[in-house]
């Protein structure tokens, strides 16, 4: 059906009706795809036809390094997976191994866990903010959000020691109490930063240009998105309402309120709206955090080796991407049988094709965008 020649820079085939069609590279080596993707792009004109991702080019053996040392020796290396989200990996990987005990974690652990989580959703957010603005066009957004992500990386080197790949948690609570600087300086972020986001929709959320760059650009619907298995903000845009949060909650979720944002049309602009409110929300969950902070100890008695007896769990949390969690299999020894992850970026990037094919070459890199995938969760 297709006779292919090759060119210097490109591939092109002819179809039965001789017209010809072009594949493209997009990537690896591109800003736009944020991170080591490539995808290999079949276009009739300025029309995809079709696409294809080739991604690995991260790949560290992270499941089976996890496999060859212990269940505590493996929590840094879960902040090298979503890399803008650190101490989100963290939360996951030890509640899920807490869920093979019967330790009672203390409340305040749980409040300063679900408070540290919701800061790394906020930087997690912002970067994506800006870098998708910047994709766009919009060269103020880029910079006003990267000033709000300072604030809470120096939130987290507060706490924790680490501004990127924060090691926040341990089995069973925290290593220490956050010092009351942490404490201080988080009222004062969260006072601020929801006029910051009005800022940054009075310049993007009716603004024309931004309008005809995402309205029905990207749509995937709620039936679609769920044969997909997509999570996170691009799931609840196409108007499904699920947050692990709200439907199986974990650390101190049971007792805080918030609101889970949903989109109707799933497409790229619905995709924003709902970030920019979860970013509302997150401040709603910090400020709950901070009024009902309880006293007391940040860890539960844990034994010097941990050995968790032999079976099975899958446990996930919200991370900002979506759903991430960790199927371990133990053996009663100190090392995991079997560790499998589930990274909502390599999930959610499974859409691209359904997203992109019929739209135009020049709204791949919003599509990409509007996933908000991490290249180092998905090779992993």
């Amino acid at each position: 059906m297709y006779e292919i020649e090759e060119t210097n820079s490109e591939i092109q085939t002819k179809t039965v009706t001789g017209a010809e069609e072009l594949v493209v590279n997009m990537g690896p080596q591109h800003p736009s795809t944020h991170g080591v993707l490539r995808v290999i792009l079949h276009l009739d004109g300025e029309t995809v036809t079709d696409l294809d991702c080739d991604i690995g080019y991260l790949h560290r053996g992270t499941e089976k390094i996890g496999e060859n040392i212990t269940y505590s020796m493996f929590i840094p290396y879960t902040d090298r997976l979503d890399y803008i989200a650190a101490p989100s990996n963290n939360l996951a990987w030890v509640t899920a191994v807490e869920k093979f005990f019967d330790w009672e974690i203390p409340i305040r652990a749980n409040y300063i866990r679900s408070m540290v989580g919701e800061f790394s959703r906020i930087a997690s957010h912002l970067l994506w903010l800006a870098t998708h603005a910047l994709d766009i066009g919009a060269m103020t957004v880029f910079l006003w959000c990267f000033r709000e992500r300072e604030m809470v990386l120096d939130l987290f080197e507060t706490a924790f020691g680490g501004r990127l790949t924060v090691n926040a948690f341990r089995l069973g609570g925290l290593e220490q109490d956050v010092p009351a600087k942490f404490l201080t300086l988080a009222q004062e972020f969260i006072d601020i930063f929801p006029s910051r986001i009005q800022d940054y929709e009075t310049l993007l959320t009716n603004n024309r240009i931004w309008l005809q760059r995402t309205r029905g650009v990207g749509v995937i619907s709620g039936e679609d998105a769920v044969d997909f298995g997509l999570s996170g903000p691009l799931l609840r845009a196409s108007g499904v309402n699920y947050d692990l949060r709200r439907a199986k909650p974990y650390a101190a979720y049971p007792y805080l309120d918030f609101v889970v944002p949903t989109g109707e049309n799933g497409d790229i602009y619905d995709r924003y709206i709902v970030r920019i409110e979860e970013l509302r929300q997150s401040v709603k969950i910090i400020q709950q955090c901070l009024e009902q902070l309880p006293d007391g100890p940040v860890s539960c008695k844990t034994p010097r080796t941990i050995k968790p007896p032999e079976g099975e769990i899958y446990h996930s949390i919200e991370n900002p991407k979506g759903e991430f969690g960790f199927y371990i299999v133990s053996d009663g020894t100190e090392t995991p049988y079997r560790v499998r992850i589930r990274p909502p970026s390599f999930i959610n990037l499974a859409a691209l094709k359904k997203l992109c094919v019929g739209g135009l070459l020049a709204d791949v890199v919003a599509v990409i965008g509007s996933i908000d995938i991490v290249l180092g969760e998905c090779d992993r």
